[in-house]
């Protein structure tokens, strides 16, 4: 590890507008409970990434953005947050959140923390409190209860289905069943688990809770908050019956007039956020995981005056072809620049398959169903590997900002053979296992070949177990590997920001062969090999490249940056 360099980690709190650092930052995805345990526990803690903080450094990324860590009973990894405003004792305490905080501050490393505003924990002391006061209360009011349909309000008030599986509804007790006059128990509308119900975003007492919880977190000092399904929130108010598509991915990507999917009310959330973000110096960011149908509705959500960011979830979906990847470039780029954002760029998360497995798979893979040891058409590791080594060296040499997620420097693959007893996604156990879930993406990240659960527990103890192949893996084994996936992220974050990439302008570069992807930046060439056949190398002095090169060719699914090159 090499001790913090602020002077080539610059951490500039008086950029002029145009000149954020969030436009251009490489932002790192760290999953707490699979980053690194300090405790033994087997579940990854704040102190475990605190003291993992020097490695980010020295791959060389801007900011990291954290996955929920506030108190939650986990039901949903931290999804379901039963107190905004503290730890989960499993991740440590508040103390710690400070003690990483200011020891990434101080390494010139920004942090982002997770934000769910779509829904709580059934556990929060608002949802108790609504269970306890009954129909028309004031606390019901902040959740979405209704009365159910029916001679007795014994079917859901709408037809309705969560995203994990199963029905969106769930019915409570009647206040007093003991009465004469007992009324029939209510529903709760909940798009995600049972233990997740959704709250009544035209409510005033949650929007302003949202205020005080946005502004606890910024007085700790953080600079800004990914929102998780920052396209839910505001619900059809009708509550009209809406049956998806059968090839619908699972958060409404594809779909258009979902009654719970981007209605227009949500942008005056995010109007009223961004005007709370403003009173705190710092260039503080939203991010919103925004599924939406196309990149243009996506770019409402990053509006002079809205959010900052938005997840490019259709880049990320994309094939590995390179006239689609082309189109999603070019879509992207013009449809965020004629909003003043920039484009985000992202590959691999905590709910998909990893890239380094689903650039190979050979049937289609719906957003959250995962891969498992019975999915047709499983990724051939080698190739899946090389292509996502490829898209990374192309993701990093786009303007804009780009998110890695916790593994994929080190190639990690999706951890395809999980035995079924050791998977905890709620996916797996409401689709009663008809779709895997995100479990093959979370597994532990392998730190050291040669200790107990890879260096990621000192006890051995891990909360999903580890392939045995990840030792090969382990970024012990990978440090001073110049042929390593490591090594290929630590040259081209490097590269990205000598050259001033994420500021840069992209340039296509016309070319006879098919299946071949070239543009320039500034004045490094990018050229990604995606066709059938080797060709010859471009002239130009190498930067990186994401596979071997020889006797002069650009062999089939790599990629390569040249300084001054020509294609």
């Amino acid at each position: 590890m090499t001790s913090p360099d602020l002077a080539e980690h610059p951490f500039d709190l008086s950029s002029q507008p145009g000149a954020e650092w969030w436009r251009t930052a490489v932002i790192y995805q760290i999953y707490p409970r699979s980053f690194a345990d300090s405790s033994g526990d087997g579940i990854g803690d704040l102190p475990g990434v605190t003291a993992h903080l020097d490695d980010l450094v020295d791959l060389g990324v801007d900011a990291l953005w954290l996955s929920p860590f506030q108190r939650s009973p986990q039901k949903d990894a931290g999804y379901d947050v039963a107190d905004y405003c503290d730890v989960d004792p499993l991740f440590g305490t508040l103390a710690d959140f400070d003690t990483m905080l200011a020891a990434a501050h101080g390494r010139g490393i920004r942090v982002i923390v997770d934000l769910v505003p779509n829904h709580s924990s059934d556990q929060h002391a608002w949802f108790q409190a609504a269970l306890a006061a009954g129909p028309g209360s004031r606390e019901r009011a902040r959740y979405l209860f209704r009365d159910g349909k029916g001679v007795h309000g014994e079917l859901p008030p709408n037809n309705w289905d969560s995203v994990f599986g199963g029905p969106a509804w769930t019915r409570v007790p009647a206040s007093d069943q003991a009465t004469v006059d007992a009324t029939p128990g209510q529903w709760y509308l909940h798009l995600f688990d049972t233990s997740q119900p959704d709250f009544d975003w035209s409510n005033e007492e949650v929007r302003e809770e949202f205020r005080r919880i946005l502004r606890f977190w910024l007085d700790r000092g953080v600079d800004g908050f990914r929102v998780d399904v920052a396209h839910g929130l505001v619900k059809d108010s009708a509550l009209p019956d809406y049956t998806p598509p059968t090839d619908a991915d699972a958060l409404g990507g594809g779909e258009e007039n979902v009654p719970y999917w981007g209605q227009d009310g949500v942008h005056d959330v995010y109007r009223d956020w961004h005007r709370v973000l403003a009173e705190y110096d710092g260039d503080r960011a939203l991010c919103a995981e925004a599924w939406l149908p196309t990149i243009e509705q996506t770019a409402l959500w990053v509006r002079p005056d809205e959010m900052h960011q938005a997840f490019n979830f259709a880049y990320l979906e994309t094939k590995w072809d390179a006239a689609p990847l082309r189109a999603v470039i070019d879509e992207s780029l013009r449809a965020y620049g004629a909003v003043g954002a920039p484009s985000t760029w992202v590959l691999s998360n905590h709910d998909v398959v990893r890239h380094a497995s689903r650039l190979a798979l050979t049937e289609e893979n719906p957003q959250g169903h995962g891969i498992g040891p019975l999915s047709p058409g499983k990724p051939i590791p080698e190739l899946g590997l090389r292509r996502a080594r490829a898209a990374s060296t192309v993701m990093l040499a786009l303007p804009g900002s780009a998110y890695i997620f916790q593994g994929e420097e080190l190639g990690l693959p999706e951890a395809v053979d999980l035995p079924d007893e050791a998977r905890q996604d709620p996916t797996w156990f409401r689709t009663a296992g008809e779709r895997y879930g995100r479990d093959g993406c979370r597994v532990p990240v392998p730190w050291s070949a040669t200790e107990p659960a890879y260096g990621f527990s000192p006890t051995g103890a891990s909360w999903l177990p580890q392939p045995a192949s990840w030792a090969n893996l382990a970024r012990d084994r990978q440090i001073g590997d110049g042929a390593s996936t490591l090594s290929l992220y630590t040259t081209l974050l490097a590269g990205r920001r000598t050259h001033r990439l994420g500021a840069g302008r992209l340039e296509w570069i016309e070319t006879h062969e098919p299946g071949i992807l070239a543009f320039r930046n500034g004045n490094v060439t990018v050229v990604a090999n995606i066709g059938s056949a080797a060709i010859p190398l471009p002239h130009g002095s190498v930067i990186a490249t994401s596979g071997p090169i020889t006797d002069g060719m650009l062999p089939v699914d790599t990629a390569v940056w040249l300084e001054n090159g020509a294609a």
